[in-house]
Formats: C-alpha cells, structure tokens, sequence
C-alpha cells in the first residue's frame, strides 16, 4: 500500500495505469523466460541422467557380450553328449575286456584260482501258502415263534 502511495506521488494519477500496465507485461515476460529457463534446465538434466543410465546399459550389455562368447550351452551338452557316448565306445575298443571265460590260462591268477567259480545264484524263495478260503459264518440257532430253541 506504502509503494502504490509512492507511485501516486511520482509518477502521477494520469500516467499510473500506464506505468502499471507496462510493469505488469515485464513482470510476465520475466517469468515466462525463468519458466523456460527451468523447462530447459530440467531437460538438460534428464538428459545428463539419461546420458549416464544408457552408459551404464552400454557397459552392461558389453560385459553380458563378453560373457555370451564363452559360454555356449548347447555347444557344452553336444561335447559332452559326444564325450559320454564316444568315451566308453573309444575305451572299450582300445582295450579289450580280459574275463575269466576269455582270458587264456596265463592270465588266471592265484586268486581267481584259490576263490574258484564264482558263488552259484541264491536260491528263489517259496511262494507263500496259498490263503484258504474264508469261513462261512455259522449259523445262529433259528428261534421259533413259541420262544424255543430249532
């Protein structure tokens, strides 16, 4: 109220609605310019933030790249598919089997001859009796209609 006395004062009753209308265009335009200016200062930072998260994104794609090239999983299950198949088949065949039946007499040893042959199968056990039949219930006395006993 003390300023707009003042401006009264100053400026004049005949040119007061002027002045105000020309501060009140100053006061907006100002404020739409720190507007503007705090629009892009935002944009400016979610640019920067954006900026780092797509670095980090980058990094972290290069490191799971770096990882993919050396780990292959149906490559690993095919080698050792391949290894588990063509293992027994390479070892079998390399060396032959020596078994008693097979090896000729040189290669019996003291052992194989002290045990003797090998232990015959046990024998099965006998299968169980067969379940008798289930007995008939007995027979409760028949009562007559005189209450004595048939």
């Amino acid at each position: 109220m003390v300023i707009g006395a003042v401006a009264l004062i100053v400026i004049g009753p005949k040119d007061l609605p002027k002045a105000l209308r020309t501060l009140g265009n100053m006061t907006a335009k100002v404020r739409r310019m720190a507007g503007e200016f705090q629009s892009q200062f935002n944009d400016a930072m979610r640019e920067a933030e954006l900026d780092e998260i797509r670095k980090q994104v980058e990094g972290v794609n290069q490191s799971v790249t770096s990882l993919n090239t050396s780990f292959d999983p149906v490559q690993s299950v095919r080698d050792e598919l391949k290894g588990a198949i063509e293992g027994p088949a390479a070892s079998s065949a390399s060396t032959p089997a020596v078994t008693p039946e097979t090896a000729p007499p040189a290669a019996l040893t003291d052992a194989s001859v002290a045990s003797g042959p090998p232990p015959a199968a046990p024998e099965p056990l006998p299968a169980p009796p067969a379940a008798a039949p289930p007995a008939a219930p007995a027979e409760a006395p028949a009562i007559l209609p005189d209450g004595a006993k048939a």
